[in-house]
């Protein structure tokens, strides 16, 4: 033979994630599930936005939560410590959840007895943002730690993500981080991307990124409504 076959592996594992993503949309729509999809790079407080989001939600939606590591429960058990329901997606390697995993997930789950699920997806700021997993909305945390320029770094997730939180602004006092120059560049790989400074640890900005995850919920369940 003197052709050579070309088998393109990384358009066809997003191809079928991305009809398996579908599915997932699907299902959540029929029940009116809001899933959201968090990323970010080990570290930035995934864990902590999420149960200082679930205390302030709590008391009005019925709130689940999809761990995602390469190992260990830890993060699951402080979901559970808080309050919370938790189910733990282990992937003994993978850097980042794919649409089958997050629906198997579901599937230990009664889905229709949530209002919104958050996902924590694998630290990682590469392989996450090229993975559709079904959600509603995509949101990614930058720790001030981090610095200014991983959008330089890593514009892809910038670029899919829906929302940035930049966390951890108690400490902005101890490191060189220009908010405005994020910001710029922000406004001009994702001018749509809406920006919070907010802090884990005080609570600083979590009532206001609150606020915008109800109006995105209530929108969503207008437009599941008219399906």
């Amino acid at each position: 033979m003197d052709e050579i076959r070309l088998i393109d592996i990384r358009e066809t594992i997003l191809t079928v994630n991305g009809d398996e993503a579908e599915k997932v949309r699907e299902r959540l729509g029929k029940d009116r599930v809001f899933m959201l999809n968090l990323m970010s790079s080990p570290g930035s407080g995934k864990t902590s936005i999420i149960v200082g989001t679930m205390k302030r939600l709590r008391d009005r939606y019925r709130i689940g939560v999809i761990e995602g590591d390469i190992d260990s429960m830890v993060d699951s058990e402080k979901i559970v410590s808080e309050g919370g329901y938790a189910v733990q997606l282990r992937t003994g390697g993978d850097c980042h959840l794919d649409a089958s995993m997050v629906s198997s997930a579901l599937d230990t789950m009664e889905v229709r007895d949530f209002d919104v699920i958050f996902v924590e997806n694998i630290g990682n700021l590469v392989c996450p943002a090229e993975f559709d997993i079904g959600e509603s909305l995509k949101a990614m945390i930058l720790s001030v730690p981090e610095g200014d320029d991983k959008i330089l770094k890593y514009p892809n997730m910038f670029r899919v993500c829906d929302v940035l939180l930049v966390n951890k602004v108690d400490a902005a006092g101890y490191f060189d981080f220009d908010f405005e120059a994020l910001e710029s560049r922000v406004r001009v790989l994702n001018p749509q991307m809406r920006v919070f400074r907010v802090s884990a640890r005080t609570g600083e900005g979590l009532d206001e990124w609150c606020t915008y995850i109800e109006e995105k919920i209530t929108a969503y369940r207008e437009k599941t409504d008219t399906l």
